[in-house]
């Protein structure tokens, strides 16, 4: 890996967690106005649509910002995808570590945590969202360690097949609620405010980490054999 590699690396870092303390304050205060007991679940629907609104509008936002400096930081799509999953790896962690600093939470390793908003609700243990960063990092490392391999069709299959995996098992009790009471405002309304979620989809998360891992297992070998020849 060269200088340069490693500086863009070190300065992407730097902002992803400067970032993440933003995000963090601003979870914070709401988490102060809409949930002062610390108890995420059930969702407090007294939040205003236009509050949910500029929350969308702030998670795109978040997505952008991440999306401009991996752009900013490489030329080549492949190192631009690297500099971007590290940059929202290294964001998503350091958003964790910025909320223990401030609320002292999460205080174990399985408390539930709303992770987006869009196009659904997003909730699992914020451990999840964690060891999926770590993976992307190291994703990002062995993609950037090799400039010249390209990612092939068949490591992008199982790279999507990973993350869609990983998105089912984040809005999969919400998705299936809204399912269940689509032609009733009343009945969701009711469901959404009874909602506690106490059991993770794990087939899910292992389905996601193997097809992460064979897709970087696969990358690292043929990377390595074309250094070797």
């Amino acid at each position: 890996m060269n200088k340069e590699i490693k500086r863009n690396l070190i300065w992407v870092g730097i902002f992803a967690a400067a970032m993440a303390f933003v995000e963090a304050m601003a979870v914070y205060y709401l988490r102060k106005i809409y949930y002062p007991g610390g108890v995420l679940f059930p969702i407090n629907l007294a939040i205003t649509s236009e509050v949910i609104k500029l929350e969308w509008v702030r998670e795109i936002a978040t997505i952008i910002m991440l999306l401009a400096v991996a752009f900013i930081a490489a030329r080549k799509f492949k190192d631009k995808f690297a500099y971007f999953i590290y940059a929202f790896a290294v964001w998503d962690i350091f958003y964790y570590i910025w909320l223990k600093v401030a609320l002292n939470w999460p205080a174990h390793l399985m408390d539930w945590d709303i992770l987006f908003l869009i196009p659904t609700i997003w909730a699992s243990p914020w451990i999840i969202p964690v060891i999926i960063s770590i993976i992307m990092i190291i994703l990002a490392f062995v993609l950037l360690k090799f400039p010249k391999a390209e990612i092939k069709p068949k490591e992008w299959t199982m790279l999507i097949v990973s993350a869609v995996a990983f998105l089912v098992s984040f809005v999969w009790d919400y998705a299936a609620i809204h399912l269940a009471n689509r032609g009733s405002i009343s009945e969701l309304t009711q469901a959404l405010t009874n909602y506690v979620p106490t059991r993770y989809k794990w087939w899910l998360f292992v389905i996601g980490i193997v097809f992460a891992g064979l897709a970087i297992c696969s990358f690292w070998k043929r990377a390595i054999k074309r250094v070797k020849n």
